[in-house]
């Protein structure tokens, strides 16, 4: 196990971006028990690195473009699970869901690091 807490890092205004908005749907069952999504957005922080950059496959039937993103942060982001539909985090511009959420603690109490994909895109305009 490290040694090494890096939590001053993380959150740290040069590395941590707060402009991130998670899109999380809780799920009830109405009086037919079809599930019914209650919208939230709520904005947390964290430290975004790219887990894997954006790639546009051209093919015959049309283009698609693909990426993910990992972040590092203290709000529990889920992938999913019984009552909540798995997070959707808007970053850039661009919506991200999550897939998978893994335990970041051995570097300083209380992170996860979620891996996130890039949802449908159609290429827009780059942010430089």
């Amino acid at each position: 196990m490290p040694l090494l807490d890096v939590t001053e890092v993380l959150l740290d205004p040069y590395f941590c971006n707060t402009t991130l908005i998670c899109h999380r749907n809780v799920q009830t069952m109405d009086e037919d028990n079809f599930a019914v999504n209650t919208a939230q957005n709520i904005p947390f922080s964290g430290v975004v690195t790219v887990d894997r950059s954006l790639e546009a496959r051209r093919m015959e039937a049309g283009q698609n473009i693909s990426g993910a993103i990992l972040i590092v942060t203290r709000f529990r982001l889920t992938q999913g699970m019984p009552g909540l539909d798995a997070d959707t985090v808007t970053y850039e511009g661009r919506k991200y869901r999550v897939t998978f959420v893994d335990p970041y603690s051995a570097y300083g109490a209380g992170f996860v690091q979620a891996h996130c994909e890039l949802l449908e895109f159609d290429g827009g305009t780059p942010v430089e």
